[in-house]
């Protein structure tokens, strides 16, 4: 899937982006107690989201890697959308090689 294909309420989306940003994790209180959260700019040759990292997922990429998302879910925060993974989804570093164009 494209990031131009992405609408509100999509869910198991899957696709292959490039990191383009990512801020500095933050804690923030939800449901589940205090967390750990970060934001990262994603971006494919059709457009970009922000994507939200949690704990452990934080520290699996860097700015510059090609990854693979898969089971995350389509949001709207502040009027942009936004791609979140939950625990069930997976966010994996893939070969540099595999995607071109960006």
């Amino acid at each position: 899937m494209n990031i131009s294909e992405l609408s509100v309420g999509m869910k198991d989306v899957t696709l292959s982006a490039k990191v383009s940003e990512k801020s500095e994790p933050r804690e923030v209180q939800t449901r589940f107690g205090r967390r750990l959260v970060a934001d990262v700019m994603v971006k494919d040759k059709t457009g970009s989201i922000k994507l939200s990292l949690w704990e452990k997922q934080i520290d699996a990429v860097k700015e510059g890697d090609e990854i693979e998302i898969a089971g995350a879910y389509v949001t709207e925060w502040r009027g942009s959308l936004q791609l979140s993974v939950p625990k069930t989804g997976k966010v994996s570093v893939v070969d540099n090689k595999k995607l071109d164009g960006f």
